[in-house]
């Protein structure tokens, strides 16, 4: 009907994750930077997953 009940797909929920780990990586680098550092490791981890998940829908 209006998309309100559609199911996200994998790609947009791990964009979603990515955007808030780089958000709080920010702004933690003000602050701490051993955990802003753990926070772009994870970023760059989900981003790593949505690469592959690229790669495998070009196939």
């Amino acid at each position: 009907m209006f998309g309100i009940f559609k199911k996200k797909s994998e790609k947009d929920t791990l964009l979603k994750k990515y955007t808030a780990l780089t958000e709080e990586a920010y702004k933690l680098s003000h602050s701490n930077r051993s955990l802003s550092d753990q926070k772009t490791k994870e970023a760059n981890d989900v981003l790593d997953k949505i690469k592959a998940l690229d790669s495998t829908e070009d196939k």
